[in-house]
């Protein structure tokens, strides 16, 4: 998050699900340093997070279903691999049939 905060801007809240990746402790009083607000999702109610659901899922679908990790350097490639793949080739529902880096392209 510290690239994407530093690249684009720092974001003024950040929603995500009740999971242990944004409820740890560490994470959160980062978070707070830079004045980021948490805002969490109610519990059992994933509904409420659509897009982050659906990435979620597409994470665990095509990677994390497929692959067995040996190492952390092989999981961090293949996730890396799998971002990039994500974000820059495979065309998404958007309008259009873009893919995410090009959405974010200004005309």
């Amino acid at each position: 998050m510290t690239g994407l905060f530093t690249r684009r801007a720092v974001a003024a809240a950040i929603g995500s699900d009740n999971g242990p990746e944004f409820t740890a402790k560490t994470v959160q009083e980062w978070l707070e340093r830079i004045g980021v607000q948490t805002l969490y999702i109610e519990l059992g109610s994933p509904w409420k997070n659509g897009y982050n659901e659906l990435f979620n899922g597409k994470l665990r679908d095509e990677l994390l279903d497929r692959e067995i990790f040996d190492t952390l350097q092989e999981a961090e490639i293949l996730t890396e691999r799998w971002r990039w793949e994500y974000n820059t080739v495979r065309p998404h529902r958007a309008p259009g049939h873009r893919t995410p880096a090009e959405e974010t392209q200004l005309p």
